[in-house]
C-alpha cells in the first residue's frame, strides 16, 4: 500500500495515466474500509496487498477456525439428534399436520433406531452417533433449523452461499476475507469431498465476487496414497524447485504485462496468486496430509474409513493455521435416503460417526476445541413420514423419507458455544420447528459472530452495493453461545 501511494506521488505523464492513479488510489482506499474500523488497518495486514495476510476480527472472537462436516443430501433429525416418541404411536398411522412435501408421503414412520441419554447433560443421541453422544456435553444441539424450499440445489446454495438463487461467495470465503490465513503456504479455506463434487459442484466453495484468492480449494480425498491426494498441487513437469521458481517469475512477468493492458484484471490477478500458493504448497501440503505421521493410536482412534482419514487431515490442517475446512460424505448427495433409510443411514453413519466423535475429543485433548467451530449437518433434513412411490413406479420398500425444510437438526461443538445445550423444538412428530427457531441465515450470522464479526458489518462493495453473507437477514442466536 506504501508503494502504492509513493508511487501516486511522482508526476503523471498523461491524462489516462493520471486516471489510471487516482483509480488505484480511490481503490486502495476503499478496500481499506470494505470492514469495521476495527478491522480497516488490518485488512492487509504486513504483507502489502496480500489477500490471505492474517487480519484481526471486528471484536475478539471465540473460534478462530472452522470444520464444516457437511452430510449432503439431508440426514433424518428423527433418527440421529431429535427423537420423537410419537412416531411410535403413530407409527403406520396419519399424522394431524398437513406440510407440503416435494413428494408424495403417506403415515408415521417411526424411528428404526435406539436413543440414549449420554452425559450430565443427558441428551438423547441415535445409536447412529453414538460416538458424538460420548462428548455430547460439548456439543449445542439445534433442533429447530430452517431452510426456504425441499430441493437440494436451492437449499446447498442458501447453506453454503447464503443465497438460494444468485451467485453468492460461500461462507468459507468470507471467513478467509474477513479473518485471512495464518499459514501463507497453504490454502485459508479447503473442500475435501471423496469420488467427486457433491451437486452443485465447486459453487459451494465459489468466491463469488470476492477476489479470487477467497475461493476454497477442492481436495478430492479418497485417495490413501498422499502422492495421488495432492497430485493437483505437486509438480507433474519434472522440474525442481529452482527451475519451477524461475518458470515462475517469467510467468509473473508476462502476466504483469498483461494485467498492465486490462487494468489490472482481479481474476487475473487470483490465478497468478493460485501459482505462487501451488508452488509454497508442494512441501507444506506433503506434510499436512500426511496422516502416517499421527501415532498409532491416534489413527486408530479414528478409524481407517475415508472419511477418518479428511477428518483426521482437518484437525491437521486447522493446527496448521488452515481457517475454514468442509468435509464432505460424498459425490453427489449420499444422505439423500428417499428409500431403505436404515440401511443407508446406519452404513453411513458407520462411516464416520467414530470420526467424528474421535475429533471432538482430540481437539478437546489438545485444547484446540475452544478456538476451532465443529458444525454438523446437512442442507435439511427428512419427513417423519414415510415417502410414497410414484403411480407406475417400482415400489421400493416404502421405509425412506422425502425432503424436509420445516424442521430440521445441526449441531455445533466448541469455538464458543454452550456444551451440553438444546436448543429450540420440533413438533411432537419431528416436522417443523415450533420453538426458537433458527433460520440457515440466523446460523451463518451466528457463526461469524463466533469468529468476531458482526454479520451486517462483514461486508463487500459489489455493482454499487454492500453484500454480506446473510443478505438482509440472519439474527445472532445468542442462547447458544457460552
Amino acid at each position: 500500500m506504501l508503494n502504492q501511494l509513493a508511487h501516486l506521488n511522482s508526476p503523471p505523464a498523461t491524462r489516462r495515466e493520471f486516471l489510471k492513479r487516482s483509480g488505484i488510489g480511490l481503490g486502495s482506499l476503499g478496500l481499506a474500509g470494505v470492514m469495521s474500523d476495527d478491522t480497516s488497518s488490518n485488512l492487509y495486514a504486513s504483507s502489502g496487498l496480500n489477500p490471505m495476510a492474517p487480519k484481526q476480527p471486528q471484536f475478539p472472537g471465540k473460534a478462530k477456525a472452522v470444520i464444516h462436516l457437511f452430510l449432503n443430501g439431508g440426514p433424518s433429525q428423527v433418527d440421529t439428534f431429535d427423537p420423537k416418541p410419537a412416531l411410535e404411536k403413530f407409527h403406520g398411522k396419519s399424522i394431524p399436520l398437513n406440510l407440503r412435501t416435494e413428494r408424495e408421503t403417506g403415515a408415521a414412520y417411526r424411528s428404526p433406531f435406539q436413543f440414549k441419554r449420554y452425559g450430565e447433560s443427558g441428551i438423547e443421541v441415535s445409536e447412529l452417533f453414538s460416538h458424538v453422544g460420548e462428548s455430547i456435553d460439548d456439543v449445542c444441539v439445534i433442533r429447530s433449523m430452517h431452510a426456504d424450499v425441499p430441493n437440494h440445489e436451492p437449499s446447498l446454495m442458501l447453506m453454503n452461499c447464503g443465497h438460494a438463487q444468485f451467485v453468492r461467495p460461500s461462507v468459507g470465503s468470507w471467513v478467509t476475507y474477513g479473518l485471512g490465513s495464518e499459514n501463507q503456504n497453504l490454502p485459508g479455506f479447503i473442500a475435501m469431498c471423496p469420488n467427486g463434487y457433491p451437486i452443485k459442484g465447486a459453487e459451494n466453495w465459489q468466491a463469488g465476487f470476492l477476489p479470487g484468492a477467497y475461493q476454497g480449494t477442492y481436495i478430492n480425498s479418497k485417495h490413501k496414497d498422499i502422492e495421488r491426494l495432492i497430485t493437483n498441487i505437486r509438480n507433474a513437469a519434472g522440474l525442481d524447485r529452482n527451475q519451477q521458481r524461475r518458470q515462475l517469475d517469467l510467468l509473473q512477468q508476462m502476466n504483469e504485462q498483461h494485467q498492465e493492458q486490462r487494468q489490472h484484471d482481479a481474476e487475473l490477478e487470483s490465478r497468478v496468486q493460485s501459482f505462487e500458493l501451488a508452488y509454497r504448497m508442494q512441501m507444506e501440503a506433503t506434510d499436512a496430509f500426511d496422516i502416517s505421521k499421527e501415532p498409532k493410536h491416534v489413527r486408530e482412534m479414528y478409524g481407517d474409513s475415508v472419511q477418518a482419514r479428511q477428518i483426521l487431515i482437518a484437525r491437521r490442517l486447522v493446527e496448521r493455521g488452515v481457517r475454514y475446512i468442509q468435509l464432505w460424505h460424498g459425490a453427489g448427495q449420499p444422505w439423500d435416503s428417499h428409500d431403505k433409510i436404515e440401511e443407508n443411514h446406519r452404513r453411513l453413519a458407520g462411516e464416520c460417526s467414530q470420526a467424528i466423535g474421535a475429533l471432538l475429543k482430540d481437539l478437546k485433548q489438545r485444547s484446540m476445541l475452544d478456538e476451532t467451530l465443529v458444525i454438523w449437518g446437512g442442507e435439511f433434513g427428512r419427513t417423519p413420514t414415510v415417502e410414497l412411490p410414484k403411480p407406475g413406479a417400482n415400489a421400493g420398500t416404502n421405509s425412506g423419507r422425502d425432503h424436509n425444510h420445516y424442521g430440521f437438526t445441526m449441531w455445533l461443538a466448541g469455538g464458543g458455544v454452550k456444551g451440553g445445550h438444546v436448543h429450540g423444538a420440533t413438533d411432537e412428530f419431528g416436522f417443523q420447528a415450533i420453538e426458537n427457531r433458527v433460520h440457515v441465515h440466523d446460523l451463518q450470522a451466528t457463526v461469524l459472530h463466533l469468529l468476531g464479526f458482526d454479520h451486517e458489518r462483514l461486508t463487500y462493495r459489489y455493482a454499487g452495493r454492500d453484500f454480506r453473507l446473510t443478505d438482509v437477514h440472519g439474527n445472532v442466536v445468542h442462547d447458544i453461545v457460552a
